[in-house]
Parts: C-alpha cells; sequence; structure tokens
C-alpha cells in the first residue's frame, strides 16, 4: 500500500512536471501567435481581433494552468478556460484552414498578397500546435487533479485512523485510572475497616480488664 502510494506520488510529480513544461510552451506559442495577426494589419480589423481574442484565452489558460500546478487550486476555472480556448481555436482553424481566401479578404491587410497567405498560414500552425497541446494540457491536468485528490482522501483516511487511535489510547488510559483509582479506594477502606477493627477491639479490650 505504501508503495503504490509512493509509486503514484512519483508519477504525479513527473506529470506535474511536464504539465509546467507544456504550459509554459503553451505560454509562448499563445504570445507567438498574436504577432501574424498584428503583422497583417494594425490596427486589427474585427476579424483580426477575434483571432487576438482566441490568443488572449490561451495565453490565459495556460498562466491559470501553471499557477494551478503550483498552488493546487483553481481546477475548475483552467479547465473552463481551457474548454473554451479548445473551442474557439477550432473555429478558428476551421476558418482559416478551409476558408483561406475569405479569411484574407476579412483580414484587410495592405500586405503582399504572398505575404499575406505566409501570415495566415503561419497563423493556422501556431493554432494548431496551441490545439495539439492544449488537448495533452487537459488530459494530463485531468490526471494530476485525480492524484491530488486521492492523496487528500488518503490523508483524511490517515487523520480520522490516527485520531481513532488516539481515542482508543485515552480511553484506555482512562479506563486504567479509574480502575487504578478504584484500587486505591479499596486499599484505603481496607486500612480504614482495619483501623477502625484495631481501635473497637482496644476499646472493648479496655472495658473488660478489671
Amino acid at each position: 500500500m505504501a508503495s503504490s502510494s509512493k509509486l503514484r506520488r512519483n508519477s504525479c510529480s513527473f506529470t506535474g512536471l511536464l504539465l509546467s513544461c507544456l504550459n509554459f510552451t503553451l505560454f509562448i506559442l499563445s504570445a507567438c501567435s498574436v504577432a501574424p495577426t498584428v503583422l497583417l494589419r494594425m490596427p486589427p480589423t474585427s476579424f483580426g481581433m477575434a483571432f487576438l481574442l482566441v490568443s488572449a484565452i490561451s495565453l490565459l489558460s495556460s498562466f491559470i494552468g501553471f499557477y494551478s500546478h503550483l498552488t493546487h487550486f483553481c481546477f475548475i476555472t483552467h479547465t473552463s478556460l481551457l474548454l473554451a480556448s479548445l473551442v474557439s481555436l477550432v473555429l478558428s482553424i476551421l476558418a482559416l484552414f478551409t476558408k483561406e481566401k475569405a479569411s484574407l479578404s476579412l483580414f484587410k491587410s495592405p500586405r503582399d498578397p504572398k505575404e499575406a497567405k505566409l501570415l495566415v498560414r503561419l497563423e493556422c500552425g501556431a493554432l494548431m500546435a496551441i490545439l495539439m497541446l492544449q488537448i495533452v494540457v487537459l488530459v494530463l491536468s485531468c490526471a494530476v487533479h485525480n492524484c491530488w485528490v486521492k492523496d487528500y482522501q488518503e490523508l483524511g483516511a490517515q487523520n480520522e485512523a490516527s485520531a481513532r487511535k488516539r481515542s482508543k489510547r485515552m480511553a484506555r488510559v482512562q479506563e486504567e485510572s479509574m480502575a487504578n483509582a478504584n484500587k486505591m479506594a479499596e486499599v484505603k477502606a481496607k486500612e480504614l475497616d482495619e483501623k477502625m477493627k484495631s481501635k473497637h477491639g482496644q476499646w472493648v479490650k479496655t472495658e473488660f480488664e478489671p
């Protein structure tokens, strides 16, 4: 039982370290995904702002993921942001991958068409990489959270077991103290009874003496 628990803790530590590295990589990729949109047109159109929002959600989810791993909190917030980011990434990739010409026209880039197409493809590639990494991060986050829950459950069970042992020891000590007190009371009662008998015998003896 102890060896399996130790093995699970080691695997959780390795998974947590891998998760931190992936979140850091996601943060860098999300920051880099801003560059193609900004280079296409500045200030961006509403279509470009939508892609900047997708990158911002990815940035926020990677930051919250790194923070939640350090503090063991914010799991629900991180998962919600990851799911929202995944949905937005899928929609963005579909828009860029299936309707490239329409996306180029919506960006309204003043750049050369070849440069604009290259930047759009770079944006699509960055978003696809972010999508794949976020799927891995989501799976690993659930695994690490499951390890944390099991550790907390084991800790609670150990605390309950130690509390039961303490209560049993206290009850045993109380029983022993009560038994000792009863024995002392019996001994004192016997001594008092013997003293009373000896005094009563002396009184009887003095009364019958001539």
